[in-house]
């Protein structure tokens, strides 16, 4: 679940599935180039962001994330060729799922991160820090947790 500081200050819990080739090389870049990104971002590295199916997002929320990024190389350089053709036409559907079930739109994001854009990373991470602070704690599967 979501953490509070002393200060009563919000701390998210963001997931991150990153694609081995190309995105989880930018987050490298990222911390390797020092760039400035907040802390909240747990990366969970998959070989292929086509391999990160709906599933494992309905269960990052369900385990207390606040909002969960996908992120893979950009259209036509995937390492296995359509990987991520897969991925931007099934979340694309997946994202109007969640939002038709009450999901804000903020919680949950696809991009297109390559090896190279360490910057983009760490945007992509402060921009997604701030879109969570700003909608809260997740509370949609509240009940559930509290009935295990």
């Amino acid at each position: 679940m979501s953490v509070m500081m002393e200060n009563n200050e919000f701390k998210p819990k963001i997931v991150g599935f990153c694609c081995n080739w190309c995105s989880y090389a930018g987050a490298d870049l990222a911390g390797i180039s020092r760039f400035k990104q907040p802390p909240y971002m747990r990366i969970i590295r998959v070989p292929c962001s086509g391999r990160v199916n709906p599933v494992f997002v309905v269960r990052a929320f369900q385990r207390g994330a606040d909002g969960v990024l996908v992120a893979g190389c950009h259209p036509g350089d995937c390492h296995y060729a359509t990987g991520n053709y897969f991925t931007r036409r099934r979340f694309l559907v997946f994202k109007r799922l969640l939002e038709y079930v009450g999901y804000e739109p903020g919680r949950f994001k696809a991009r297109w991160i390559s090896g190279a854009e360490g910057q983009k990373f760490a945007d992509n991470t402060k921009e997604m820090t701030e879109t969570i602070k700003a909608l809260g704690p997740n509370l949609r599967f509240k009940k559930f947790k509290e009935s295990k």
